[in-house]
């Protein structure tokens, strides 16, 4: 795909359109910021990796200055393919992580890796490197920083490596100190190596690693922490673990409780692998000697004292340095492994989808639009229109409310079928490569058509302030086509539908699912789009409906009742005016999820007690009771933090159903949803890559999250609006 090609002419017409300007620098700039479309945009994850990502499976990341600068060749190669082949081995999925031209890539091809093995223009990565390096285009082996760095973002939990960076010697004079030590500090991943290289300050290290907040275990029956090439170093770790189980409970309690540290598991290497402790201590004194005397400092010193180490122990120093590494990829893999049947078995409601018909697991259809979003935040002061030039960041993400739904619902565990249209343009390829870990099997395919474009323009408070579409080819999402996939529909566990399709497809799918008992939420897009299904009688086959406040007075409009010409403000009077327009709907829908945005979440519905349940009653069933209303606040998220607001009530909704799904009560449903949204809305992408089935589940919600209270309204009676 000719990224620049592309990127600059549908920049010229989309600023066109909207009468703003940008300078030719900043058009350069945006430019590669197009092509950011994982994460921070510079993220490239190899297909095993992102669909054991997003199915919780285990993931080993691995470090690529071994490959670059810690082995000559071909060691270095034979090394890196035996160690990713251990971690297959034992059932987890290799993650080596690298550079490669300004790419981010997370995990490795077999040309990759000979690549980096094999190029002498390769530069050494760490955290600090890493803005110049993708900057300029450049490939690298990662440090153990940049490595944990680019692993979190990916949402793998655990890095194997050799040994980790420290103090250097006379680190107290020199300062001298690495960033994998603060890059541990400051990211809750596990790493997994032997100990710190011995020719740094051990015992420094550790007392720096303390000051960082880092757990630091040895695992084994003893507490002695070893010194890379030596099983013991004289030194012991504060704590110990004694098998994987132990490991991997202890990860986990790193994100049951939310702490930002990582941890450090020192793995001693077998002492049938050790090396002679006098020939490497003689050899280590000798070339901490020479890198001194030689002026050797910074990132240079770790490569010449081991190459130097090589050459003084003749190769004894390389043979033990790859048994370590084996060893602990062992080791790390049997931990990733326990850690992901750990997750699973503790959450296996949300990795489980309900049985089908015929027994089979039944799978959620989302229905609706698929598209590419480019996202304009204004930096400050109020916008200005008629040509002056607004300073903003601009950012690509694949978007589509139907698509959003479907991405978070798969990273919730749940594999819906997702069925939308997009054209045989770059965009469309660019949406199936880089959906790999969904179900779009059904996604249609139209030659003469352009995929959907989305531009949303976000004010500095964080709101959306304009946008802008082309979703023309959300027409080709006909009844015909759509009747293609009648039989899936029907045995459905649940359906959303989405405001961007025809109102003959939504009556159709209405219809079919009313006749089998699935329950439908509808997902308006916007305000035209929410009255759809309200035009005619389709509308009363929802259960569900997830509109604003703005979305909620069109439906009722379209219904052709008295609304309020001016929306409130004030949240008590929000409350009221929610609850009178959701009444009417609630005649036969189950539940109205009123969409706060940073005031939360109105959940409305019908009972007795109060007590609304989001689970779908049987079709036999009326609304009973009163009118009811709970408020749920949102997740602070500050202004500077919202990145992205495309993607964030879709997340909610995908959170919502998930936890529906999965047999959650309904308090547990909601807050898994919001918990979603925070998500996405600092992310820079519509659905956040850290949404898993790991990182929004029920635990974390009950035990973490909500200390907030929640707001009860019972038995509300606004004025009768229904007719």
């Amino acid at each position: 795909m000719d990224f620049n090609k592309f990127n600059t002419c549908f920049y010229r017409r989309m600023w066109r359109k909207i009468s703003l300007s940008l300078h030719r620098p900043n058009m350069e700039w945006v430019c590669g910021t197009v092509r950011r479309l994982l994460h921070d945009g510079l993220l490239k994850l190899h297909p095993d990796v992102s669909k054991a990502v997003a199915s919780q499976k285990a993931v080993v990341a691995l470090e690529s200055t071994i490959i670059t600068h810690g082995m000559p060749y071909p060691h270095n190669l034979n090394t890196a393919k035996e160690v990713e082949q251990i971690v297959k081995e034992h059932n987890a999925i290799p993650a080596t992580i690298a550079v490669i031209k300004g790419e981010v890539h997370v995990g490795l091809s077999e040309s990759n890796l000979e690549y980096l093995a094999e190029s002498k223009d390769t530069v050494k990565v760490s955290r600090r490197d890493l803005p110049y390096i993708l900057s300029k285009g450049l490939s690298g082996g990662t440090t153990v920083s940049a490595t944990i760095t680019a692993a979190h973002k990916a949402g793998i939990h655990l890095l194997v490596t050799g040994g980790i960076g420290g103090v250097h010697r006379d680190g107290q004079n020199t300062l001298d100190i690495s960033s994998d030590l603060t890059e541990l500090g400051r990211t809750p991943l596990a790493v997994v190596s032997a100990g710190v290289k011995s020719i740094l300050d051990i015992g420094r290290t550790l007392e720096y690693l303390e000051t960082q907040g880092v757990c630091v275990v040895t695992f084994g029956k003893t507490c002695d922490f070893p010194a890379f090439f030596l099983p013991k170093s004289g030194f012991q770790s504060p704590y110990n673990v004694a098998d994987e189980e132990e490991a991997a409970k202890l990860i986990a309690n790193i994100y049951r409780f939310g702490q930002d540290s990582g941890v450090l598991i020192a793995v001693p290497i077998p002492e049938e692998q050790a090396a002679s402790s006098l020939v490497i201590d003689n050899a280590i004194q000798q070339a901490v000697e020479e890198a001194r005397d030689k002026g050797i400092h910074g990132k240079g010193v770790t490569p010449f004292i081991l190459g130097r180490i090589y050459e003084l122990t003749q190769g004894l120093s390389l043979t033990t340095n790859i048994a370590l590494i084996k060893n602990n990829a062992k080791v790390g893999s049997r931990i990733a492994c326990v850690l992901s049947r750990w997750n699973m078995h503790r959450y296996n409601r949300l990795s489980q989808p309900p049985k089908g018909r015929d027994g089979a697991p039944a799978k959620p259809v989302v229905i609706g639009g698929c598209n590419v979003d480019f996202i304009v935040k204004v930096k400050q002061g109020d916008m200005m229109f008629g040509g002056p030039t607004n300073p903003s960041i601009i950012r690509q993400s694949l978007g589509g409310v139907g698509r959003n739904l479907a991405d978070c619902l798969s990273r919730l565990g749940l594999n819906p079928l997702f069925i939308s249209a997009v054209g045989t343009d770059s965009n469309g390829d660019t949406i199936r490569r880089f959906s790999s870990h969904m179900d779009t099997s059904a996604v249609a395919i139209f030659p003469e058509h352009s995929t959907a474009v989305y531009c949303a323009v976000i004010a500095p408070t964080g709101e959306l302030s304009l946008g802008l579409g082309d979703m023309d080819i959300h027409s080709q999402i006909t009844t015909q086509y759509v009747s293609r996939f009648e039989e899936q529909i029907r045995v459905a566990s649940f359906v959303c539908l989405d405001g961007n399709i025809h109102i003959s497809t939504i009556n159709y799918v209405c219809s079919v699912a009313k006749e089998h008992s699935i329950p439908v939420l509808f997902e308006p897009t916007d305000l035209t789009s929410a009255c759809k299904p309200f035009v005619t009688d389709s509308w009363k086959a929802l259960a569900y409906t997830s509109p604003n406040l703005m979305e909620l007075r069109a439906m009722n409009q379209a219904l052709g009742l008295p609304v309020p010409a001016e929306l409130p403000s004030v949240m008590h009077e929000v409350i009221d005016v929610a609850l009178g327009m959701s009444q009417p709907l609630l005649k036969y829908l189950q539940c109205v999820i009123v969409t706060l945005g940073q005031q939360g979440v109105l959940l409305c519905g019908r009972s007795e007690d109060g007590t609304i349940s989001l689970q779908p009653r049987k079709a036999s069933q009326v609304s009973p009771g009163g009118l009811c209303a709970v408020h749920y606040p949102a997740i602070g998220v500050r202004p500077k933090e919202v990145l992205n607001v495309s993607g964030a009530g879709d997340s909610l909704t995908a959170g919502i159903i998930a936890g529906l799904l999965t047999g959650q009560e309904t308090h547990t449903c909601i807050r898994m949803g919001l918990l979603a949204a925070s998500y996405s809305v600092r992310s820079q992408e519509a659905v956040s890559r850290l949404i898993s089935v790991n990182s929004v589940n029920p635990q974390r919600v009950i035990e973490r999250l909500w200390q907030q209270p929640m707001y009860h309204y019972k038995n509300k009676s606004p004025t009768n609006r229904e007719q």
